[in-house]
């Protein structure tokens, strides 16, 4: 079943990874997929599920989860669910900064280039962090929209660092 698993889950990794602007050559690198289970089919109409301590590696991302979901409609990915206590997505970006993703939930939506993460969400940057229950991500302009669902968002933004002087 992995290579199964692998062919479903390639579309995420390689998604995934945009949200951190990913490091451009994390797409050229072999993907590696682990799980304790595999409930797959090949339909055009599934839901394909990994389960227990999934983990996938390409390159320099990470996606740790206890759960990750697959739906396909007509053969088309519409749908990739991850749940986790948390989930967890950490990236490379091409400048050499790390980005680490934890939410309970985090839900990619191919069609709309959408992804939410959800539950106790914590994005964090070496510029800063963002916290809040419900973070919507728009992967084509990069917009970030926390709260509204009842809850605050938090934001801690650091100050740029200075040049290391020559005296």
């Amino acid at each position: 079943m992995r290579p199964v698993a692998a062919s479903l889950l390639l579309p995420l990794a390689l998604l995934l990874a945009a949200p951190a602007a990913a490091k451009s050559s994390d797409r050229d690198q072999p993907m590696d997929i682990t799980a304790d289970h595999t409930d797959a089919l090949l339909d055009d109409d599934s839901v394909s599920v990994l389960e227990g301590n999934v983990k996938i590696r390409q390159g320099t991302m990470e996606v740790d989860a206890d759960r990750a979901e697959i739906h396909r409609v007509a053969g088309e990915i519409r749908r990739i669910v991850l749940t986790g206590a948390p989930a967890r997505l950490h990236q490379i970006s091409d400048a050499g900064e790390p980005m680490d993703a934890f939410a309970r939930t985090i839900t990619y939506t191919p069609d709309e280039d959408i992804m939410v993460l959800a539950g106790s969400v914590e994005i964090r940057q070496p510029r800063g962090t963002l916290r809040g229950e419900t973070v919507k991500y728009d992967i084509g302009t990069g917009r970030l929209d926390g709260g509204g669902d009842g809850s605050r968002v938090s934001m801690r933004i650091l100050p740029k660092s200075k040049p290391a002087s020559g005296d």
